[in-house]
């Protein structure tokens, strides 16, 4: 283990430095839609997970660019959590990663060269055994350490999944737990017992790969990943572009249940209250404990599934085979008003 401690050195961590969606859709406002293309199938519109241009054969080509500050302190580890998040976008539209390029901003007064080696080096173990290249990239001199990737991966236009989709009677899954973000603040706040000291790296070290599975169930109608804006950001959106609302089950959602006592604690990521105040009225009311649950931070969180009852079987089968017990923890209902997420339990 390295004697560096990364997240010393930026003042955000991992996901949780996003910006809030509210405030990131006043800048996609004032720069407006972009350029269109005969080709391009999904662009920034409805917040996709990533562009996808139509290269004429059936296929799709995927692109998406992922990076932040260190969310751990080790960089072989933050390098390798940095590339699964990144990748996980391209899993998330039923794809296959094929091309990386790095994304470097390092703050060479503070860190040295050999630190930001060890960071590309994780990254590039990572590309390495999930089969894509990482073939360069670009690096700045910054105040603080940034790392992430630009990726490209392949699609069969016939698997594609996007946010869009979700269909009333759909019943949500979730591929990792929650409470990353409760986690690595508790480490970060030095609240954290040694004995859970690799929960949330381990966590975020799994990589999404099974999207490419799922993206072949015909009754998946949506899929996408949780990031910086938590569930509730991310459901909310599956929910708000596919014309429909969410009602979940608490007592059901997958969570790291050790992260319960440090929320108690107060380890609750700065992200976690901006997310809740960016969701408005589509979120109703609830307890602290419920909606910082929610929207908690996570980074290279899990897939977040709506999927059609008949297929249940068929995600839960997939599951199995990577070692994943998938239980649903709610279900896609009319939307009727303004709140988009109802919590029960």
């Amino acid at each position: 283990m390295s004697a560096i401690r990364l997240t010393q050195y930026s003042h955000g961590a991992g996901c949780g430095c996003k910006i809030a969606p509210d405030v990131l859709d006043g800048i996609l406002a004032k720069a407006g839609p972009g350029a269109s293309h005969s080709r391009l199938i999904v662009g920034n519109q409805g917040r996709e997970d990533a562009a996808v241009y139509d290269l004429g054969d059936g296929r799709g080509m995927i692109a998406t660019t992922d990076f932040f500050m260190p969310i751990v302190d080790d960089p072989f580890d933050f390098g390798r959590i940095a590339a699964i998040n990144a990748i996980s976008d391209v899993y998330a539209m039923g794809g296959k990663p094929v091309l990386a390029l790095g994304i470097l901003g390092w703050p060479l007064d503070k860190l040295g060269p050999e630190v930001a080696g060890d960071v590309v080096a994780g990254a590039q173990a990572v590309c390495r055994e999930l089969g894509l290249a990482l073939a360069g990239g670009h690096s700045i001199d910054a105040p603080e350490p940034i790392f992430g990737l630009a990726v490209n991966g392949l699609v069969d236009l016939t698997h594609l999944k996007l946010n869009k989709g979700a269909q009333v009677g759909d019943l949500l899954f979730l591929t990792k737990p929650l409470g990353v973000g409760m986690l690595t603040t508790a480490e970060k706040q030095g609240l954290l017992d040694v004995d859970h000291q690799g929960l949330a790296r381990e966590t975020m070290l799994k990589s999404n790969a099974i999207g490419m599975e799922l993206a072949t169930v015909k009754g998946v109608n949506a899929m996408t990943d949780v990031t910086g804006f938590g569930l509730a950001g991310h459901l909310a959106e599956v929910c708000a572009t596919s014309g429909v609302a969410a009602r979940v089950d608490f007592r059901r959602l997958p969570r790291l249940v050790e992260a319960e006592a440090y929320r108690r604690q107060g380890a609750v990521p700065g992200g976690t209250r901006r997310n809740r105040e960016a969701l408005g009225a589509s979120l109703p009311a609830m307890d602290e404990a419920h909606w910082q649950w929610l929207c908690d931070p996570q980074t290279s969180g899990g897939l977040l599934l709506s999927v059609h009852p008949s297929w249940e079987d068929d995600v839960e089968r997939i599951g199995r085979a990577h070692g994943i017990e998938l239980v649903p923890f709610g279900e896609i209902i009319s939307a009727t008003s303004e709140v988009l997420i109802e919590v029960r339990g």
